[in-house]
């Protein structure tokens, strides 16, 4: 992969908050900001395709709203209970 070089400007108490997650995690700090930085491209894609689906389909009712925060809840713990079994 092709990497680049850029220079950006961010508050002192960020960089040492995220330069000591990225020791915590024994990454280097480009590739933890990188992922960040990931993670907000594919959210942002996530929400234009929900408003996609809205413009054609209407809007979530309060009970689809309520289905996925469920589903999402219950795929956080399995996820979070699986990940502190890997960990022991």
């Amino acid at each position: 992969m092709a990497t680049k070089k850029v220079t950006i400007t961010l508050d002192e108490s960020l960089v040492a908050a995220l330069a000591g997650a990225a020791e915590e995690e024994g990454i280097p700090l480009s590739r933890l900001v990188a992922g960040a930085a990931e993670r907000e491209l594919r959210l942002r894609a996530g929400r234009a395709v929900v408003q996609e689906w809205q413009a054609e389909h209407g809007g979530f009712t309060p009970e689809e709203l309520a289905a996925a925060r469920s589903e999402m809840a219950d795929a956080d713990a399995e996820y979070l209970s699986s990940s502190r079994t890997s960990a022991a």
